[in-house]
C-alpha cells in the first residue's frame, strides 16, 4: 500500500466549500508539465477542437470539466475503489494548442505528454476533440503498439475529409493504425451507431481486425458479456483507453459536436468502465465535452463522473504496474448481487 502523501490528496469539501479553493480536475493538487516527478497519474486538458467537421465547442471541455469535477469525493462506493489513495495523482493544467494549426498542436500536445511519460506520469486526457488522443497515443507508444478500448457513437476511422484532410476528428484511430501505435487485433470499439457514409470505415476495421460492438449489440448482450470480450481482445497487454462523450445518449448528454440518439445511460457507462478493473491500462482519456451546447452544465457533470472511473481503473493499473496492490476502502461493505 502506498503511504498516503497528503501532498496528492485532494481538498475535501468537508474542510473548504467546493466552490472556493484552486480550480483543478477533482480538487487535486496543480503540477507543471515541465516537472512531473513525483505524481504517478496526471490529469492534463487539450482545449482544442480545430479538427471537428461541425459544430465546435470542445475547446471549453476542460474548464468545464474541472468546474463539475469539484462535486467528486474520494471513494467509488460502488466497487470500493479509493484512487486518490492508490496511486499519486494531480492536475497538470492544459497543453499547449494552436487553435489555427492542427499539425503544431499535434507536435505540441505529443511533446507535453511525452514529457509526463518521461517523468512516470500516466497521463489522462480531458479533451478537447477526439483528434488529440492521437498526439498522447504517439507519445505513449514508443516502445511497440498499444491495446485500445473505444466506447463512442462513432469509429473515428475514416480515412479523409473535404477532398483528403487526413488529420481531423473523423481520422484519428485510422491514423494510430497505419502509424504502429495500435495494433488492430487488440482493438474494440463499443457503441457504434447513427447514420453513416458509405461503410469506408467499417470496411477498414474488417480488414484490419479491429473489433466493433455496435449499439445493437450491446444492446442485446448487455454490457457484462461485451466487456467480457472486449477483456479477452486486449488481454493483459498495455491498452489505452478513450471515451468519447457522444456514446452517452444526447437525451442525457448533449453537450458534444456530434450527437447520436440511442446511445449509453449513463449507468451503463459506469458499468462499462468499471468493467476494466485490472487490464493493464497505460493512459485514458474523455473527449467532446462541448459546453456551449448544454447551458445546464449536465453533460460536464456526466464527463466529471465517468472520468472518476477512468481514475479508478487507471490508478488500479498504475499501482500494479509499481508492485502495488489497489488501496480498497474497507467502511464500504462490497457489493452483493
Amino acid at each position: 500500500m502506498i503511504p498516503v502523501d497528503p501532498a496528492y490528496l485532494p481538498v475535501s469539501a468537508l474542510e473548504v466549500p467546493r466552490f472556493a479553493g484552486i480550480a483543478s480536475l477533482m480538487r487535486l493538487p496543480i503540477r507543471h508539465l515541465d516537472s512531473p516527478e513525483g505524481a504517478e497519474l496526471g490529469f492534463f486538458g487539450v482545449p482544442f477542437d480545430g479538427a471537428t467537421t461541425n459544430r465546435p465547442g470542445a475547446r471549453h471541455g476542460p474548464r468545464a470539466l474541472r468546474d463539475a469535477s469539484t462535486m467528486i469525493r474520494m471513494v467509488n462506493q460502488a466497487t470500493r475503489a479509493a484512487p486518490f489513495h492508490t496511486a499519486r495523482c494531480a492536475d497538470f493544467g492544459d497543453a499547449t494548442v494552436n487553435l489555427t494549426d492542427i499539425a503544431q498542436t499535434l507536435g505540441l500536445v505529443e511533446a507535453q505528454c511525452a514529457r509526463l511519460k518521461a517523468g512516470g506520469v500516466v497521463p489522462v486526457m480531458l479533451g478537447g476533440d477526439h483528434l488529440m488522443t492521437l498526439p498522447v497515443l504517439r507519445a505513449l507508444a514508443k516502445d511497440g503498439p498499444l491495446g485500445f478500448v473505444l466506447f463512442d457513437a462513432h469509429t473515428d476511422l475514416f480515412d479523409g475529409y473535404f477532398g483528403g484532410v487526413k488529420y481531423t476528428h473523423g481520422t484519428p484511430f485510422r491514423r494510430a493504425v497505419e502509424e504502429g501505435l495500435l495494433d488492430p487485433e487488440r482493438m474494440v470499439m463499443v457503441g457504434i451507431r447513427g447514420t453513416t457514409y458509405d461503410g469506408e470505415d467499417r470496411a477498414f476495421a474488417a480488414e484490419s481486425g479491429i473489433r466493433i460492438i455496435p449499439i445493437e449489440e450491446f444492446r442485446a448482450r448487455g454490457p457484462e458479456g461485451v466487456m467480457a470480450e472486449a477483456r479477452e481482445i486486449l488481454g493483459d497487454r498495455p491498452a489505452y483507453l478513450s471515451f468519447d462523450i457522444d456514446g452517452i445518449d444526447p437525451a442525457l448528454a448533449p453537450g458534444t459536436g456530434t450527437p447520436e440518439i440511442g446511445g449509453f445511460s449513463t449507468f451503463e457507462a459506469q458499468q462499462l468502465v468499471r468493467a476494466l478493473d485490472g487490464a493493464n491500462i497505460v493512459g485514458s482519456d474523455l473527449v467532446e465535452v462541448a459546453p456551449p451546447f448544454d447551458p445546464s452544465g449536465t453533460t460536464a457533470w456526466i464527463g466529471a463522473s465517468i472520468l472518476f472511473e477512468i481514475l479508478c481503473v487507471t490508478a488500479t493499473a498504475t499501482a500494479r504496474a509499481h508492485g502495488r496492490a489497489p488501496v480498497i476502502c474497507d467502511a464500504i461493505p462490497e457489493a452483493t448481487s
